[in-house]
């Protein structure tokens, strides 16, 4: 083989691999735009994780762009993405675009989760909110925190448990729950024995118990049929009861109109309780009838007849005096109530 023909054979294997390894670039490569029309979303969070350039961009698991620039910002606060979008694939701006992770241990990339889709779509240069990526690091820091909070907190508990048992398992502590123990063990032996007794006593008194309860539940029927039969009285004598009630009410208007009258001045009464001239009257007979009935009982009636028996006439007092009567003078009633 000439040696001219044997280099343009490994020139022509050279381009094919060429070719070949491009092709396998273009296939491969997370940044294969070359062909398709873009727009570019700019993204700002404050971190980014572990997002790096010619990331994938997904829309419900599809890729519809790439990642192609990271910049970090003047005061190191925050981070701008720039987002390269297919422009066949239209972005609405209550989209929400989150990092997230391929797995546990896989690489990174932005993902746009579609809402609504009632607000306008993204142009060329917009800028959106990027929500944070979970941060492992952080939650191992935080968990390793928890860790060491549990430890301490577990520390304490194991602290306390042993004051606990110091303080409850002593021998003094130990004694005196066995004591309670026979305390109690004595208790329900004597419960028991009282209601071995109370058995015995109700079994050998079972007829006198069942006599009791026959005779109370012939009382209560006969406490029943008594007070059927009242009602029968008071709802047979109903009309009878009403007119002794209704004659009770006119006698006590009666009554009341009585009152009433005699309290104003009416009739026999009213004029002796309230004319004070017949009021003294009554009150000067009632005082004599007070002491007469006193000299009744003091002399009795013989008594007062002889003190007022008349004298006998003399001769020299038959003639009696001028201006006066011939008649015997009888003298009045001492008062002996002093």
């Amino acid at each position: 083989m000439s040696k001219p023909r044997l280099e343009w054979r490994v020139g022509i294997f050279v381009v094919i691999a060429l070719a070949l390894l491009t092709g396998l670039m273009i296939q491969f490569s997370k940044g294969t735009t070359f062909f398709r029309k873009t727009y570019n979303i700019m993204l700002h969070a404050s971190n980014v994780g572990g997002l790096k350039p010619r990331a994938s961009v997904l829309m419900a698991g599809v890729q519809v762009g790439t990642v192609a620039e990271i910049r970090l910002g003047t005061r190191g606060t925050n981070v701008t993405i720039t987002l390269r979008l297919f422009k066949q694939y239209q972005i609405y701006k209550d989209a929400r675009f989150v990092l997230e992770q391929a797995g546990f241990l896989g690489d990174q990339y932005v993902a746009i989760i579609a809402t609504r889709n009632e607000e306008g779509i993204f142009a060329d240069g917009d800028s959106a909110q990027a929500e944070a990526p979970f941060n492992l690091q952080e939650v191992a820091r935080a968990a390793a925190g928890f860790l060491i909070r549990i430890d301490e907190t577990a520390a304490r508990v194991n602290i306390i448990i042993t004051n606990l048992s110091q303080a409850l398992f002593n021998e003094r502590t130990l004694t005196n729950l066995s004591v309670t123990a026979n305390n109690l063990r004595e208790v329900s032996e004597s419960a028991l024995l009282t209601v071995n007794d109370i058995n015995r006593i109700v079994g050998t008194n079972e007829l006198a118990f069942s006599q009791s309860g026959s005779n109370l539940l012939a009382f209560t029927r006969r406490l029943n049929e008594v007070a059927e039969g009242l009602g029968d009285v008071v709802a047979t004598n109903s009309p009878a009861v009403n007119g002794a009630v209704k004659n009770i009410e006119d006698s006590t208007k009666v009554l009341k109109d009585l009152a009433d009258r005699v309290k104003s001045g009416q009739g026999l009464a009213g004029n002796v309780l309230m004319n004070e001239q017949l009021a003294d009257t009554v009150s000067q007979i009632a005082n004599n009838l007070s002491i007469t009935s006193s000299n009744l009982n003091r002399l009795g009636l013989w008594g007062i007849l002889w003190q007022h028996k008349p004298p006998k006439k003399s001769p020299a007092a038959s003639v009696s005096a001028p201006g006066e009567s011939a008649g015997p003078r009888i003298p009045a009633p001492k008062d002996t109530s002093r």
